[in-house]
């Protein structure tokens, strides 16, 4: 690997290590939102909305901007909304405006959803040019970002330090990783010639055209159903973990965060071991464990009388769920052609899960608790394994180069 392709793939996970520390930094805090707020779980359902919409308006258009500005500049603008929502959510929780808190999850959802789906193409692109997984790693930053926000979110919860000035230092924070890779992403990943057979043209139809002929694969159709059910998995879990701990269980917020930080913890060891595991028991396997080991943690938690041993289960639904995202989105870009297009498009179905998740199980859990929601996440995970073929038959790990325009 050359020195320029080491200082790409170093700022693909600087910048992934950052967003999944902002991202853990707000979920361990939601608790304290939510009595700042003073609003019920359906209510903060709601809030939450901002996120979900957020993260499908940036990655719906995410794959059109890769395809006509490259995977650089989409990260630029994706960044710049991750800070300015980060900024407007502290600013509406310390002046307890849910409609602030709104607003600022819909801007830190769409610049998420810009930045991750092209981070994703930048690291199928890679992917391509070295011949070894970087997407489980690549994940994996974001998961070990996930654990030290929630350190940190444990930390101040604990402390009672304001949730305003906790929010407004990790966009700081994440500003100047930001900035620094930037720098080091190349220029063009994912960018499609002018006039070339499905590009942007200048009203943007060609661009439509494009992620639309995609899904004429069936294969990628199914591919788009595991992702989806294995991201809102991962998604429950993101925006539901600390409130379910404290609602179901009734422990306290430090105990909902410390249990977050186990989930998490767990989705950093799943996906930073995954490169060996794919390589020697291939993506079929891999997934379908995956998918069963999430599914039993999470019988445990909707049935154990226990807090413990609920706690000590969400280890598993982190472990069980740590490779779905990741895997089947290098299943995806795994393809002679359009692999840019595929990476986003199937991107595209597992934020989904963000959009319909937290309103429909915030719902829900207003009529029969959070604990007996999480069967909703289950019988996707049941789906997600039974679907797993899908990701291929007799490869291995899934790095063979796929062609990603440059």
């Amino acid at each position: 690997m050359d020195a320029a392709t080491r200082r790409w793939r170093t700022a693909l996970f600087l910048f992934m290590l950052a967003a999944g520390t902002g991202m853990a930094s707000w979920v361990a805090r939601t608790p304290a939102v939510r009595d700042g707020l003073d609003v019920s779980t359906g209510s903060m359902g709601l809030v939450l909305f901002g996120l979900s919409t957020g993260s499908m308006a940036g990655v719906t258009a995410s794959g059109q901007l890769v395809r006509r500005y490259g995977g650089r500049a989409t990260i630029s603008v994706g960044a710049s909304l991750i800070v300015a929502g980060l900024l407007v959510v502290a600013a509406g929780t310390s002046l307890s405006q849910a409609g602030g808190v709104f607003g600022g999850l819909a801007l830190f959802g769409a610049g998420m959803g810009l930045a991750e789906v092209a981070f994703n193409i930048e690291g199928a692109a890679i992917e391509s040019v070295i011949g070894r997984p970087v997407l489980p790693v690549l994940h994996g930053c974001f998961s070990l970002g996930t654990v030290v926000g929630a350190l940190l979110g444990m930390g101040l919860t604990a402390a009672a330090f304001p949730v305003g000035w906790h929010l407004s230092a990790v966009a700081v924070l994440i500003a100047a990783a930001a900035v620094r890779a930037v720098l080091s992403i190349p220029h063009g990943t994912g960018r499609e010639p002018a006039g070339a057979a499905g590009a942007t043209g200048a009203s943007g139809q060609g661009g439509w055209r494009g992620q639309l002929r995609v899904w004429q694969d069936r294969r990628l159709i199914l591919i788009a159903v595991i992702v989806l059910a294995m991201a809102f998995a991962e998604g429950a879990a993101n925006d539901w973990l600390p409130l379910l701990m404290v609602d179901g269980y009734h422990v306290s917020a430090t105990a909902g965060s410390l249990t977050f930080l186990a989930f998490a913890s767990s989705m950093t060891l799943g996906r930073f071991a995954g490169g060996p595991l794919l390589e020697r028991f291939g993506r079929v396997a891999v997934v379908r464990v995956s998918a069963v080991t999430a599914a039993v943690g999470l019988v445990l938690i909707i049935v154990s009388p226990s807090p413990l041993v609920a706690g000590a289960a969400t280890v598993l639904w982190g472990l069980g769920a740590s490779l779905g995202f990741p895997v089947t989105l290098s299943a995806a870009g795994d393809h002679p052609h359009d692999a840019a297009a595929r990476v986003g498009a199937v991107a595209t179905a597992g934020y989904v899960a963000f959009l319909v998740g937290p309103p429909a199980l915030g719902f829900l859990a207003d009529h029969i608790g959070l604990r007996l929601t999480m069967t909703v996440v289950l019988a996707l995970l049941i789906v997600a394994s039974t679907l797993a073929g899908a990701l291929g038959s007799d490869r291995r790990a899934g790095t063979e180069p796929a062609p990603v325009t440059t």
